[in-house]
């Protein structure tokens, strides 16, 4: 899983222009938190989310990329990433995840969360929670460990507890893994969401990452369907998937999709963020 390829690092100049390009991500994801509702369309959530880039004088990154149609990916229920927007109905208690990108001045960004429209059931926001949990859980691991393979271990261990405690079995995803970012949307490291036996590369100050886990609340088996993007459940299991951007610092990190930097939950889990400057 882990390879060797050439990983780009950043200079604190150019982790402070990739910041601005994760501002308007998380401008988007509060637009899209804002206007989700039962009745809209994905497509109607893909014009609030090129809206926000528009008027943020941002470039979409996912428009286009390997030919795929929309500003953003917005996945429903049983489809795990990569749903394309369209005509399919928003409908109280789905659970909806937006995976979001844009570009400034060269420098990308890219963040994803889920949400239960409406009044869902509570395996449903359990299946979300324990994917943010989990997410965070990553992030911290880049601050307190050496190693890139301390993410995955980090995340499975909050599904791992999450199962036991609940008596449920939720699955990860590992056919999809977060990714470096920089000048590029996907670059050198992957970034595995379950335990490997490879530890992965050191961690050093100037890489920037992507920690995103999907989690199922059945088995994690899938298939992409004729779109050749959508990736669904092969049970019709739901899915949650979290994402953030997360820059490596001389003095820890800074997760630079989120508006406090991260400093609120991963301040819970004991970790302080960086100073960016």
């Amino acid at each position: 899983m882990f390879g060797r390829e050439k990983i780009e690092y950043k200079t604190p100049d150019q982790v402070r222009a990739m910041r601005r390009a994760g501002l308007v991500v998380a401008d988007i994801h509060a637009a899209l938190r804002d206007a989700v509702a039962p009745g809209m369309t994905t497509a109607d959530l893909d014009a609030v989310s090129a809206d926000v880039i528009a008027r943020a004088g941002a470039k979409p990154n996912f428009l286009g990329y390997h030919g795929f149609p929309a500003t953003a990916c917005i996945s429903v229920n049983e489809e795990i990433v990569h749903g394309i927007p369209g005509d399919r109905v928003i409908r109280d208690g789905d659970v909806v995840s937006f995976d979001c990108g844009a570009v400034v001045d060269g420098w990308h960004g890219d963040a994803a969360f889920s949400l239960v429209v409406g009044e869902g059931t509570a395996e449903d926001q359990a299946l979300v929670e324990t994917t943010e949990e989990a997410m965070w859980a990553g992030i911290a691991a880049l601050a307190t460990g050496s190693r890139l393979g301390g993410v995955g271990d980090a995340v499975e261990d909050v599904v791992t507890r999450a199962n036991a405690a609940r008596g449920v079995e939720l699955g990860i995803v590992e056919e999809y893994v977060g990714h470096g970012i920089g000048t590029a949307m996907h670059q050198p490291p992957d970034v595995p969401n379950y335990r490997t036996r490879d530890k992965g590369p050191r961690l050093r100050p100037g890489m920037c990452l992507c920690v995103e886990p999907m989690i199922t609340a059945g088995s994690p088996e899938n298939k992409t369907l004729a779109d050749d993007w959508t990736v669904v459940t092969l049970d019709g299991s739901r899915a949650a998937h979290f994402e953030h951007t997360v820059a490596l610092l001389d003095g820890g990190i800074w997760v630079l999709t989120a508006p406090d930097g991260g400093a609120g939950p991963l301040g819970e889990l004991g970790v302080r963020v960086a100073p960016l400057g």
